[in-house]
């Protein structure tokens, strides 16, 4: 009897899940179709099987599923596969329970019965192990909430404690980074105080070298004037001598040293930026190191009952540092560096400017010496060349007279060969009036012919000699000329060099200063 329940059961359960041909229904008071008695006790069956809620003494009959509407043989066939998918769904939700942690626990979804529930969805033992998994889920949270109250209390002390020390910790810190920023700040303004210093030392010096070019105008106009003066000389006079060279090299020596102070002006001027900028920087650096030690006092006197403490969300997220300690001063520290690199640079650059002044004082001095004497030895060959030209000059008179006598006997010499040279020729000319063979070349004839080539060849020579004889007397006139040219500009000359030149070198036109740490300026002899 029980099988054959079972197994109708089963054929139900199987066409409910899949059976197309045709659908079984059971009616009844309790009782199958051979009047046997009631259904055993769910007690005395094995929990193999699945215990399903049904009416009492079912009975089923046989109906064929092409007299039912297409809509519900829809609905009959998919309802048992909806609650069989559901079934299936909450088992494995339940039987799983045990075997997750609580993070993963979640409570099996409540379905929805169908419209017409025909059977129960659950057995005793599931419903059993349901509640087992109640009290041990129970037992579990208690267990992790009791066990999180005590971390949480050990926690919140713990985390008191670390506040407090971690607060302490951050005053410390403070306090030592203010410490930090009044040593740097106090070691830059000591360099700054110390570049002031320089850089005003440098300016003085630059002073001091502005002067002495403009002073070096002076004798450089006076040279020129020298030069110009010396360019009026005439004729042979204008030669390139030791006083013009010497003009020349002064000249140069003086430019060279205002080109050598020109170009000192502009090392100082570019020094002095550097050491303006190098002094910015170290006043930049200890403003902002005010600021920073204004700042961070303001933090290091904060305390939990100031009131002017707020919340500020996302502080801790916004980084704008640039830098790190070791980086931090590794700047103000090159800062330093570089504003006392900038000292000892302004240093040797005033101990240039000494050496420089005094080698430029040095070199015009000579040169203006070394000037001066040659003008002098100048003067003095002047005066023995003029004293010789105006020997040479007399000389030059007196063989002018001479050859004036000579030409005047070459002139009487060649008028008396005029008359035997006519005599010659007339001779030959009757000759040659004879007849026939009587024209003979006798001695006569020989002796004539030889005789005028003779007197001709003679007055020749008498007349190429009288030619020279007043070329010479013509070069004798033009080197006298010359003589008194050249003896007039040797006296211009030595007026020029004696009376113009030299006067005004009498005196140095300018007296230099040798150092710039000096006030007295040294005692240089000025006369030549």
């Amino acid at each position: 009897m029980w099988s054959r329940i079972q197994l109708e059961m089963v054929h139900c359960e199987m066409e409910f899940l899949g059976h197309t041909q045709k659908a079984r229904y059971m009616f009844g008071s309790g009782k199958n179709s051979n009047g046997s008695s009631a259904l055993p006790t769910i007690a005395r069956q094995n929990s193999t099987l699945r215990v399903q809620d049904f009416y009492p003494n079912p009975r089923y009959f046989q109906r064929s599923l092409t007299q039912i509407p297409w809509q519900q043989q829809q609905n009959a066939c998919s309802l048992p596969q909806k609650a069989e998918s559901t079934l299936s769904m909450n088992k494995k939700a339940m039987f799983s329970f045990g075997n997750t942690n609580l993070n993963s626990f979640k409570p099996a979804p409540v379905l929805q019965s169908p419209p017409i529930s025909l059977y129960t969805s659950y057995t005793p033992n599931e419903w059993e192990r349901f509640n087992q998994n109640n009290y041990f889920t129970s037992d579990y949270l208690r267990s992790g909430a009791e066990k999180l109250r005590l971390d949480t209390a050990r926690m919140c002390k713990e985390a008191d404690e670390k506040t407090q020390r971690t607060q302490s910790n951050s005053g410390k810190r403070l306090g030592e980074r203010i410490s930090d920023i009044v040593f740097w700040k106090n070691e830059l303004l000591h360099e700054i105080s110390d570049i002031a210093s320089s850089t005003s030392e440098l300016k003085n010096a630059k002073r001091i070298i502005e002067k002495t070019l403009v002073e070096t105008e002076n004798p450089l106009n006076l040279v020129r004037e020298c030069l110009y003066i010396r360019a009026q000389k005439r004729g042979i006079e204008m030669v390139r001598d030791d006083p013009e060279k010497n003009l020349v090299k002064e000249v140069e020596t003086i430019k060279i040293c205002q080109d050598k102070l020109r170009g000192m002006i502009e090392k100082v001027t570019i020094q002095l930026s550097q050491n303006n900028a190098a002094q910015l920087e170290l006043e930049k650096d200890s403003g902002n190191k005010v600021v920073a030690q204004n700042l961070d006092e303001n933090a290091f006197q904060l305390r939990n009952l100031s009131t002017d403490i707020s919340y500020q969300s996302g502080v801790e997220k916004i980084n704008i540092t640039t830098s790190v300690p070791k980086t931090w001063c590794m700047f103000t520290n090159n800062n330093i560096k570089q504003c006392q690199a900038e000292r000892a640079a302004s240093k040797h650059l005033c101990s240039e400017i000494n050496t420089l002044l005094q080698k430029c004082c040095s070199d015009m001095w000579q040169q203006w010496n070394v000037t001066n004497q040659a003008l002098a030895d100048r003067i003095r060959e002047l005066l023995t060349t003029k004293n010789k030209l105006q020997t040479h000059l007399s000389k030059v008179i007196q063989e002018i007279f001479d050859m004036n006598k000579s030409i005047e006997y070459l002139k009487k010499s060649i008028q008396a060969k005029q008359a035997p040279l006519q005599v010659a020729q007339t001779r030959l000319g009757t000759r040659l009036l004879r007849p026939n063979v009587e024209s003979c070349c006798d001695p006569a004839y020989v002796w004539l012919v030889g005789e005028v080539g003779e007197i001709t060849e003679t007055v020749e020579c008498l007349t190429k000699k009288l030619h020279h004889a007043e070329n010479a007397v013509q070069d004798l006139h033009l080197l006298k000329s010359n003589l008194e040219v050249d003896i007039n500009n040797k006296s211009h000359s030595l007026f020029i060099d004696r009376e113009k030149c030299l006067s005004l070198r009498k005196t140095f036109p300018m007296t230099p200063i040798c150092s710039i740490y000096t006030t007295t300026k040294p005692n240089i002899p000025i006369h030549s």
